[in-house]
């Protein structure tokens, strides 16, 4: 095991990432969560596509609908990136033991990562419900409650839902981040893997001018790759825990395979993929900047990575 120090470096290396992730990404989580809980209503869709959604946020709110909840998600997405890599990197280590072996190991990441996603999705279940909530506002908003900010948001929701609504969709979320890191961190490691062989294999570290552009390089397509294949394997269950989250109605489901079901007898396989087009547009540029974040963070501090 890394010593304390390394530890402290490894939360701080992914609050970088989180800070980065938030600021590529935020606007077309906005989008994403609006076409979720608008477009998969009994009463039809609201928006045609992620265009016409984006053009009605703009024309109605301005670029600051974009960033609707953004304040509480660089608290949560900070809090929970520094957790999310930090306990990754920590889990993988105390697995991996003193093995030399740089090659991947399935049965080193899946419970290293179902581990950090199972953790973090305890701080996003509140953070996330504020920024769902707050996202869905607007002109065309049905529901009677308005937030002036995020802290506003929850402070309401515990005066009229209690406790347990603040953590309304907490078992989606875990559902969600579990097998969803398990996904990412897997597609991380071998595409980070196979790119270092073949890149290093044509000798373009042997130019030290090429090192830094190498390695930011694979840091975006590694991670770019990785977010995708993250929103590809739970999409499904973040629209369940989207329509969870933003229905005040505390009669409602909070079972999300329940409310799956609900939504593809109303909408179809699509409803289930509501969001479908800006979550991965979101996902390849977000998760570019938090790899790319984390990696200089920990080289910067001074952290080896294999």
């Amino acid at each position: 095991m890394a010593g304390l120090g390394d530890a402290a470096k490894e939360y701080i290396a992914g609050s970088a990432a989180g800070v980065a992730q938030v600021v590529i990404g935020h606007p077309f989580d906005t989008v994403k969560v609006k076409l979720q809980a608008h477009n998969t209503r009994a009463h039809g869709k609201v928006y045609k596509n992620a265009f016409h959604c984006t053009s009605r946020i703009l024309v109605e709110e301005g670029i600051r609908g974009l960033y609707k909840g953004a304040s509480s998600s660089f608290i949560g997405i900070a809090l929970e990136s520094s957790l999310f890599f930090g306990t990754y990197a920590q889990a993988k280590q105390l697995l991996q033991g003193k093995s030399e072996d740089c090659k991947p190991r399935l049965q080193v990441i899946i419970p290293a990562a179902a581990c950090s996603g199972a953790l973090i999705s305890c701080i996003l279940a509140p953070t996330e419900l504020t920024k769902c909530r707050m996202q869905v506002q607007g002109k065309d908003v049905m529901y009677a409650t308005r937030y002036s900010s995020p802290l506003d948001c929850a402070v309401k929701t515990l005066q009229r839902e209690g406790v347990r609504g603040i953590f309304r969709g907490g078992l989606a979320t875990l559902y969600r981040e579990a097998i969803g890191n398990a996904v990412f961190f897997c597609t991380y490691e071998y595409s980070r893997y196979w790119m270092h062989n073949y890149i290093d294999s044509r000798q373009f570290s042997s130019n030290s001018g090429l090192v830094v552009a190498k390695d930011i390089g694979i840091g975006i397509m590694s991670g770019g790759l990785s977010g995708m294949a993250f929103w590809t394997a739970t999409l499904p269950m973040d629209v369940a825990k989207t329509i969870i989250q933003t229905d005040h109605n505390p009669q409602s489901s909070r079972n999300p395979f329940r409310v799956l079901n609900m939504v593809y007898r109303r909408a179809g396989l699509a409803g289930c993929y509501a969001g479908l087009g800006p979550t991965l547009a979101r996902a390849f540029p977000a998760n570019a900047a938090a790899i790319v974040a984390w990696e200089y963070s920990a080289k910067i501090l001074g952290i080896r990575r294999d």
